[in-house]
């Protein structure tokens, strides 16, 4: 694995040096744009809008438009908004670890000690893992200040950047149901069957479906063969049968349950 950040972790006056690994990899198909006439690549070109040439990565600047006139930005005018937090990733407060709403976590990433920060970083590690906290720090990347939270996993510290509060949108705006009457029959049975279909949690046993569906009609498609389209309808439940669909729906399970991820 590449480093994308390397720098130092502040755990009060201790400084741990570290390098950060992405913890994910893109497991999608990697699909090329193709000309339907001939399959010829399609290129992405960086254009002039005013000479219609294209322009080298090496030439091309980022700028903001202020007051309809553009400020040229700097890799150093980056880095001079804030040289700490481009350095150092701060540990501002410690947090009960379950106290961060699912729904703030973006990106993981692995933090792997730095030649030198080895018992630095056991000591934070083994210190988060014994609390039960998490350590609220905010740092720049690419040009972007995060929010993250640093929590123990397993033998090793893991960086989860966080979504800011306002970056959440509010669900007020959604149409939900209101004055909606159950029934203690149909809940009773609703429970029911969550109970049945209530197993311990193994994220290996769910497999992108889709994509081994999909390179399947791919390499049939490369032998000749034609896809062939499975008709579909969905039929939506009505009001007055959600009991009787509950009750049929008991006894159903299949024997193995896989959804694509």
């Amino acid at each position: 694995m590449r480093a994308i950040w390397s720098g130092s972790i502040g755990f009060g006056l201790v400084n741990i040096p570290v390098k950060l690994f992405s913890a994910t990899q893109d497991s999608r198909l990697d699909l090329d744009m193709l000309d339907s006439k001939n399959g010829a690549h399609i290129k992405y070109q960086r254009i002039n809008e005013n000479t219609g040439k294209e322009v080298p990565w090496e030439q091309i600047v980022k700028g903001y438009l202020y007051k309809d006139e553009y400020v040229i930005l700097e890799e150093e005018d980056f880095e001079a908004a804030s040289p700490k937090k481009s350095k150092i990733i701060e540990i501002e407060s410690f947090v009960e670890e379950t106290a961060i709403d699912d729904i703030y976590f973006e990106s993981p990433y692995f933090i792997e000690p730095a030649k030198g920060g080895e018992k630095a970083y056991a000591l934070l590690q083994q210190t988060l893992e014994k609390t039960g906290k998490a350590g609220i720090s905010r740092f720049v990347l690419r040009t972007q200040e995060h929010l993250a939270v640093v929590r123990p996993r397993e033998n090793y510290l893991l960086l989860q950047q966080l979504r800011f509060a306002e970056e959440i949108r509010s669900a007020s705006d959604l149409t939900l149901p209101s004055h909606v009457k159950i029934a203690k029959k149909e809940l009773d049975m609703a429970i029911e069957l969550v109970k049945q279909y209530t197993t311990e949690f193994d994220i290996s046993q769910y497999k992108d479906e889709y994509k081994a569906e999909l390179l399947k009609i791919i390499k049939a498609k490369a032998g000749g063969k034609k896809t062939v389209v499975k008709k579909m309808r969905v039929v939506h439940t009505k009001s007055d049968n959600l009991f009787d669909q509950l009750k049929a729906s008991l006894g159903s399970k299949p024997t193995t349950k896989k959804r694509a991820s």
